[in-house]
């Protein structure tokens, strides 16, 4: 008779007490580990799992030895370890390299290091070895939605549930599909299935935002999310910006108010005002939400709610999600701004820093450029860059920053020697980052576009990663950004860049 989810925690705590009565039995306790890690698995107990995972590795049997590695992986990518899921998903794959279930955690693994477009390929592999893997079907839905190929994305999340119905991750993934194509009731309806297979007692983030998200969308009812009427949904529009401490503000009007200062902010999923703007703008908060930023805050709770209007010199927008900055931070050097992200309110844009003109619609035109990198979108835009010609990874296009900048996590790989830390005083979204260092001396290529025997700057993004569930490898802002004309494409995937010219 197969266990009850409910039930679970029952057999964990019977099998924790038959795990202690069989120590010196090395076989008998790998196998029993193995079982207590896969029950406190589905319990979502996964630190607890991780530990009797990493017990179960050691089994001389090699299939189970293998299973258990991939629960080590599995449990530490659930705990934002990122460094361990990667480091054991390589020995797993060694251990088993003609696996589509191996492979696939593989992929995952690296998925979580932000090598995407190895993930990408590797679930493909994975799918040639078996096309009925459920979890294969899975993560080619996220890199497909990651090139907004949003139709194709869900297509191969639905052929993952039909294979695993009871799997919540994959759940969890049709209703962010369903909501970056603004069907929102349909995002609800996945995101209630997801939180109906978790344990009662699941009190995890994950499960809150879940949450907090359902009451959120099913909110809107009837209202259209990030409506335009017909013409203006299918032209472009263009408003001038200033440049002020190295961002982008423009002009826009909070259901019908006055213009006021926004920056254009594309390191941010929503809109965001201050909870002065929501109160004179009569925007009431809904519920609550989790943010996270460069900062010693780290994850931070927000209160989201919904803007009747939103107006950007000619473009009007109803029915706008957005971020209240409530609570406000303490004791930081200025108050918190306004901000917008076009990519979040799923239009392309095209900032052109020498004649400061902003462009923004549902679709840009075609056009030749000097550099064009593919880009990436799973929550925020980012194009794949390469560290001291052997280290690749995604950074987030944040036209809200300020400088190139790499994790702490992506730092510590790369063992530079450095004669001294040179401390910095940084502040982002979600407060001080006291640990802020330059790093000189690397070497960065975006392609064709090289930055030689350059200092970054290294911040502690553990948070932003965890909360968007792989390893954020850096930022690029103004500095990289601003001697170009920049589009961000989303239709296309691509970041065009072309020479500034006055």
């Amino acid at each position: 008779m197969p266990i009850r989810p409910r039930m679970a925690l029952v057999a964990a705590a019977v099998l924790a007490a038959l795990v202690s009565g069989v120590q010196g039995r090395a076989g008998d306790d790998a196998a029993l580990q193995f079982q207590l890690g896969t029950l406190l698995f589905e319990e979502t107990r996964y630190r607890e799992a991780l530990e009797a995972f990493r017990k179960a590795v050691a089994a001389d049997n090699k299939s189970m030895a293998v299973q258990a590695r991939m629960g080590v992986v599995k449990s530490a990518l659930r705990l934002g370890q990122f460094l361990e899921a990667s480091k054991e998903a390589q020995t797993l794959k060694l251990q088993d390299p003609r696996s589509a279930a191996v492979l696939s955690v593989h992929a995952d693994a690296l998925w979580s290091a932000g090598l995407f477009d190895e993930a990408h390929e590797e679930f493909k592999d994975a799918l040639a070895l078996e096309p009925d893997l459920s979890r294969g079907h899975h993560g080619l839905a996220r890199a497909l939605a990651s090139q907004n190929k949003l139709d194709e994305a869900l297509n191969e999340a639905q052929i993952a549930l039909k294979l695993a119905p009871r799997d919540e991750e994959v759940h969890h993934t049709v209703g962010a599909i369903f909501e970056r194509m603004r069907r929102y009731e349909q995002a609800a309806a996945a995101y209630g299935n997801y939180v109906n297979l978790l344990p009662n007692k699941d009190r995890s983030e994950k499960a809150s935002w879940s949450r907090s998200q359902i009451r959120f969308l099913r909110s809107f009812g009837e209202r259209e999310p990030i409506a335009m009427d017909e013409a203006a949904a299918a032209g472009l529009h263009t408003v001038d910006f200033k440049v002020i401490d190295d961002k982008v503000i423009v002009k826009a009007k909070v259901n019908g108010g006055r213009p006021q200062d926004f920056v254009l902010d594309t390191g941010s999923e929503l809109t965001t005002i201050s909870r002065q703007t929501a109160s004179s703008g009569a925007v009431r908060p809904i519920t609550y939400t989790l943010s996270a930023g460069v900062g010693e805050v780290g994850l931070r709770g927000l209160q989201l709610g919904r803007l009747d209007t939103l107006e950007i010199g000619t473009m009007k927008l109803s029915n706008v999600p957005a971020l209240i900055k409530a609570p406000a931070l303490r004791g930081i050097p200025k108050r918190e701004t306004e901000s917008f992200s076009p990519i979040g309110l799923g239009l392309s844009m095209t900032v052109d820093y020498a004649s400061r003109k902003l462009t923004l619609g549902r679709h840009l035109p075609a056009e030749k450029a000097e550099f064009t990198l593919p880009m990436r979108h799973h929550r925020l835009s980012m194009v794949r860059g390469l560290i001291n010609q052997t280290r690749p990874t995604y950074f987030v296009v944040d036209t809200g920053g300020e400088v190139i900048s790499i994790s702490t996590a992506t730092a510590d790989e790369l063992n530079q020697v450095m004669p001294r830390k040179i401390a910095l005083r940084v502040y982002g979204t979600s407060g001080w980052d006291r640990d802020a260092f330059l790093m000189p001396g690397l070497n960065l290529k975006f392609q064709d576009i090289a930055f030689n025997n350059f200092a970054v700057v290294v911040l502690n993004l553990q948070a932003p990663s965890v909360l968007l569930g792989f390893q954020v490898g850096g930022i690029v802002g103004h500095r990289f950004l601003s001697p170009y004309r920049v589009s961000l494409d989303l239709d296309r995937s691509e970041l065009r860049m072309t020479k500034a010219t006055n």
